[in-house]
C-alpha cells in the first residue's frame, strides 16, 4: 500500500510542460546536408573494432559553418549473409562513450544480435572524443557544496556558475552552447545516412533514451527500429524531475532494506537497517562520519549516492557490506570510491552536465524554492531524503540556456516504438517511460520489467528475447507485457565479472548500469 500511494503521489507531483515546440519534422528531414563517408581503420584501444570520425557542423541551423568530428567505432556482424544492416547504440550519461560500448559490445549483447547486425556507436558531440565539454581545473575545483542550506548559498552558486559557464565557454569553444540531445540527434542522422542506411536502428540506454526521442521526433519517416531501454522523460519540469527521482531511489532503498530482512546472505540481516543508515545520514550532517579507506569527510550527499549506485545493478549485497563498513564493520572485499564529484588533478575537468542543462530547465529563482522543492523530496523519500543525481547537477544548470526546451513527446512516423523499464529502477522511474511511451503515441509500447535495477536489456531472457525480436523482425509485443524475474534463464547475458564491475562510478548519471 506505500508503495501504491507513493507512485500516486509521483503522478500527482509530476509536472510537465510544453511553453517551447521541437524543430518540426519536417524542416527536420529537409534540412539534411550532403552524405559524408567514414574511413574506418583498427581501433588503437580494441583492433578487433573500427573507428573513424563523421564530420558534422557545431550548429546545425549554419551546415555550412565551423564542423565538429564525431567518434564512431562499430563490430561488423558476426554473419555476413544474415546481417540487417547497422544497429547504432548509445549508454547514456550524459558522459557515457558509444565507442567504448561497441568495445563491449560482446559482453552486453547477445550472440544473434551480434550475428545479424553491425554493432555501431559514437561519442554524442560535448563528450569523450568527439570535443568534450571542458573547464579550467582551477574554477571547477572551487565549486561550492551542492546541496544549498541558505540564501547565502544560493548566490554563492550564482556568481560561482556565472564565472564556471564563462570559462567552460572559452576552454569548450562555439561547441558548448550546441550539445543538447535535438543537436545529437540530427548528428544520428548523419551518422545513419554515412552508415549507407536508408532508415535508422537504434538501441538506447537511459540518457540514451532521449536521443531516440529526438530522432522519432525530428525524423519520423527515417525510424525503421527505435528501442528504448530505461526512459528519460522530457516532458518533466523541475518539480516533477525531483520528486519522480526522489520516489525512485526510495523505493530502490525499499526494496534492498526488503531483500535484507529477508535474506540471510545480507550483512545486516537481523539488524534495524533503516536505523542504521539514519545514524549515517546523520552523522555525515554533523561532520562526524569518514570514508574508512582514506579518512575523508562523508557529507549526506555523499551518503545518499550509495543509496542510488548500489541498487541500480542491483548490488544489493555490496551495499549492505558497505553500509555495515561505514557503521564500523569489516572492510568488503571490493572498496567503491567516494561517491559524488571530487576535485580534479591537471590542467582541465570535463564537465558533460552541460548536456542537461540544455535539455532540462532545472532552475530555481531563489533559495526559498530550492527549499520547498527540497521538503517535498524529502516528505517523499523519508529514508533517501533525495535523489543525488539531480540534486548534484540542479546548481551547475544556474545561468545557463535550456536549448532543447522540455516538452511532450511528439511521434509521427508509422514504425513501431519498443520502451522498457524495469518497475524498481533508481535512476530512471517506471513513470518516465510509462509517460514517454503515452506521448509517443499508439505506435509506441511500453514493456515491464518486473524487477530491479537500470537497464532491463541482458537481465532476465523474456525482456532480452523480445527487444531482440523486435530490433531483428520489427515485432513489438501485446500492449501490458511484462516480464517476471528469471524467466527461462537468469540472464542471457550473465558473466562472472569483477565486484568493480558491478557498482556504477556515478560519473555519468543515466548511463546504463552493468548486466548483472
Amino acid at each position: 500500500m506505500r508503495r501504491r500511494a507513493l507512485w500516486f503521489a509521483a503522478l500527482l507531483a509530476t509536472v510537465t510542460v510544453s511553453s517551447l515546440s521541437p524543430v518540426s519534422a519536417a524542416s527536420a528531414e529537409a534540412g539534411v546536408t550532403a552524405t559524408r563517408t567514414i574511413a574506418w581503420t583498427p581501433c588503437e584501444e580494441e583492433p578487433a573494432a573500427e573507428c573513424g570520425t563523421l564530420s558534422v557542423p557545431v550548429d546545425w541551423s549554419k551546415p555550412n559553418g565551423t564542423r565538429v568530428d564525431i567518434a564512431v567505432a562499430r563490430r561488423k556482424a558476426t554473419d555476413p549473409a544474415a546481417r540487417i544492416g547497422s544497429l547504432v547504440i548509445n549508454p547514456g550519461g550524459p558522459g557515457g562513450s558509444g565507442v567504448e560500448a561497441v568495445y563491449g559490445a560482446p559482453g552486453s549483447y547477445t550472440e544473434e544480435l551480434q550475428r545479424r547486425f553491425d554493432i555501431v556507436g559514437f561519442d554524442p558531440r560535448g563528450v569523450g572524443r568527439s570535443n568534450p565539454v571542458i573547464c579550467s581545473a582551477s574554477v571547477y575545483n572551487r565549486m561550492p557544496h551542492t546541496v544549498m542550506r541558505s540564501q547565502a548559498d544560493f548566490e554563492a552558486w550564482d556568481a560561482f556558475t556565472k564565472e564556471l559557464h564563462a570559462d567552460c565557454r572559452a576552454r569548450t569553444g562555439p561547441l558548448y552552447d550546441h550539445v543538447d540531445s535535438a543537436d545529437v540527434a540530427r548528428d544520428l542522422d548523419a551518422l545513419r545516412a554515412a552508415l549507407g542506411e536508408e532508415k535508422l536502428t537504434y538501441y538506447g540506454i537511459s540518457y540514451g533514451t532521449l536521443i531516440g526521442q529526438m530522432y522519432a521526433e525530428l525524423f519520423p519517416g527515417r525510424v525503421r527500429a527505435l528501442g528504448l531501454d530505461s526512459n528519460m522523460d522530457h516532458s518533466l519540469g523541475v518539480a516533477g524531475f525531483l520528486a519522480t527521482e526522489a520516489l525512485a531511489v526510495e523505493d530502490a532503498f525499499d526494496q534492498f532494506v526488503g531483500w535484507c530482512d529477508q535474506d540471510t546472505s545480507c550483512v545486516l540481516y537481523g539488524r534495524d537497517v533503516r536505523a542504521i543508515w539514519r545514524g549515517l545520514l546523520e552523522r555525515a550532517r554533523r561532520g562526524e562520519l569518514r570514508y574508512p579507506s582514506t579518512g575523508q569527510p562523508m557529507t549526506e550527499l555523499q551518503v545518499v549516492y550509495n543509496a542510488a549506485l548500489g541498487t541500480e545493478g542491483p548490488a544489493w549485497r555490496l551495499l549492505a557490506e558497505l553500509i555495515n563498513w561505514l557503521d564500523g564493520g569489516p572492510t568488503p572485499e571490493w572498496v567503491p570510491p567516494l561517491p559524488g564529484r571530487q576535485p580534479v588533478e591537471g590542467d582541465v575537468a570535463h564537465l558533460p552536465t552541460v548536456v542537461l542543462c540544455q535539455d532540462y530547465n532545472l532552475k530555481v529563482r531563489n533559495y526559498a524554492e530550492y527549499a520547498a522543492l527540497m521538503r517535498v523530496s524529502n516528505h517523499l523519500a523519508p529514508d533517501t531524503r533525495y535523489h543525488p543525481y539531480p540534486i548534484d547537477d540542479l546548481p551547475i544548470c544556474m545561468n545557463h540556456p535550456t536549448t532543447n526546451a522540455p516538452h511532450a513527446l511528439r511521434y509521427t512516423g508509422e514504425a513501431p516504438l519498443l520502451l522498457g523499464n524495469s518497475l524498481h529502477d533508481p535512476a530512471t522511474p517506471w513513470i518516465w517511460s510509462a509517460n514517454a511511451a503515452r506521448q509517443l503515441g499508439p505506435k509506441a509500447v511500453l514493456l515491464t520489467y518486473e524487477g530491479w535495477g537500470h537497464r532491463i536489456y541482458g537481465k532476465d531472457k523474456c525482456q532480452t528475447d523480445i527487444f531482440d525480436e523486435y530490433l531483428i523482425s520489427l515485432k513489438v509485443p501485446p500492449r501490458g507485457t511484462r516480464c517476471a524475474v528469471g524467466t527461462g534463464e537468469e540472464s542471457l547475458l550473465r558473466q562472472e565479472r569483477t565486484p568493480s564491475r558491478t557498482w556504477p562510478t556515478g560519473s555519468d548519471h543515466w548511463a546504463s548500469s552493468p548486466a548483472s
